[in-house]
């Protein structure tokens, strides 16, 4: 983002850009500031395999095995990375991979081959070692317990609600991108490789993973064992993160991707995000304290933190400036930022070019750090009676 300051003969017409420029970067900051890094994992031994007579265990409440494990970040990206930098990978090791085997008929075959390939290839995107990486976490989900028992059950597993996701490309849009043949013919060779037997020893036994620069509320709870590109693999402590644990033996019946596909998209159509102006509550909220929450999922009482929010463009600007100081009770440096669009609302902190582009309101409450901000896009709101307009972007 350019902050070089205006000409002096300009400076009264570039006042508004600059002012916004500077709170852009506070919420940053001030998040930072208030966090703390966690202390490495120390070291422990694989668990002991169980003994081949012993009955299958009952699956406990495990971290992030939940219906909502959309990774989002409890951090600022610049404050992520270097929280997963300062988090050791555990001394147990990503383990030795099982060969897949796989066990059904010629139409299994293609769907669990094609739910491989676009998990490869959403996921990872052309890179080679990343989508084997990717496609090795599916296969072993696959196999444990804890899961969907088919390739592409698992691939789209909690799609079918809207915050269940277990791999947010199959909520978060992605689920409409096309990719070229070329990409999908390499992702399917390496999708038919894995299921032939072939594994990625990179990441053993692991059943999670996430990018570098967002840190999830799950991160510290399981063993960090490899790191594959951006992505760093996850995998349970102790029996459920053991190859044993990989116990579930695959049967066919893979369910149908297209179908699965056009079930995501309905329900992300029939369950749009409230406004502002009709619920009160965020779409996701981040704080130093709480990781992103989507709205029904919202901590009841508001406070600091940065707040997402969708907004209207008839919606009345005194109306919003008021909605936003209801968000930002307490003490704390706390921001509403509004997008007129669900899908143009940003996952995470910090804001990319095209977030700030399409970006319509931004609050910043006062505080000790200084006195209320307000700012809208006034194409969306023209002549607003409060507040500032935002700089244009092209």
């Amino acid at each position: 983002m350019d902050i070089t300051p205006p000409i002096a003969s300009r400076s009264s017409d570039a006042l508004p850009t600059l002012a916004f420029a500077v709170l852009v970067l506070l919420p940053f900051l001030l998040l930072a500031a208030s966090g703390g890094f966690p202390q490495q994992h120390t070291t422990r031994r694989e668990a002991a395999p169980a003994p081949a007579t012993a009955r299958p265990r009952a699956v406990p409440a495990l971290p992030a095995a939940g219906t909502d494990t959309v990774v989002l970040s409890e951090l600022d990206s610049d404050d992520a990375l270097a929280r997963n930098e300062l988090t050791a990978f555990a001394a147990i090791g990503p383990g030795k991979p099982l060969p897949f085997a796989f066990r059904g008929s010629a139409a299994d075959r293609l769907r669990a081959r094609d739910c491989l390939a676009l998990a490869g290839m959403a996921e990872a995107g052309d890179d080679d070692s990343g989508q084997r990486a990717v496609m090795q976490v599916v296969l072993n989900r696959v196999r444990h317990p804890a899961f969907a028992k088919t390739v592409c059950g698992a691939v789209f597993e909690g799609s079918q609600r809207p915050t269940g996701c277990q791999f947010s490309f199959t909520c978060d849009g992605s689920l409409a991108r096309r990719y070229p043949d070329a990409a999908w013919n390499s992702a399917r060779a390496r999708a038919e490789a894995m299921l032939n037997g072939a594994t990625e020893p990179a990441v053993g036994n692991a059943t999670h993973f996430h990018a570098d620069y967002v840190y999830p509320w799950w991160s510290d709870q399981l063993d960090k064992v490899a790191r594959v590109g951006p992505h760093l693999f996850f995998r349970w402590r102790g029996f459920w993160g053991s190859r044993t644990a990989l116990s579930a033996r695959y049967g066919g019946g893979e369910p149908d991707p297209l179908q699965l596909r056009e079930t995501a998209l309905a329900v992300a159509e029939a369950n749009p995000l409230p406004t502002l102006l009709q619920s009160g509550t965020a779409v996701r909220s981040i704080t130093s304290a709480a990781i992103e929450r989507p709205a029904e999922a919202a901590p009841a009482s508001p406070g600091a933190g940065v707040h997402f929010v969708l907004v209207g463009s008839g919606d009345s600007p005194e109306a919003l400036v008021e909605r936003a100081r209801s968000l930002c009770t307490g003490e704390g440096y706390c921001r509403v930022q509004g997008w007129s669009e669900a899908d143009a609302i940003p996952a995470r902190l910090p804001l990319n070019d095209e977030a700030r582009r399409t970006l319509r309101f931004s609050f910043v409450a006062a505080s000790a750090g200084g006195a209320e901000a307000v700012f809208f896009d006034c194409r969306t709101f023209p002549a607003p009676a409060i507040g500032t307009c935002l700089p244009a972007k092209p």
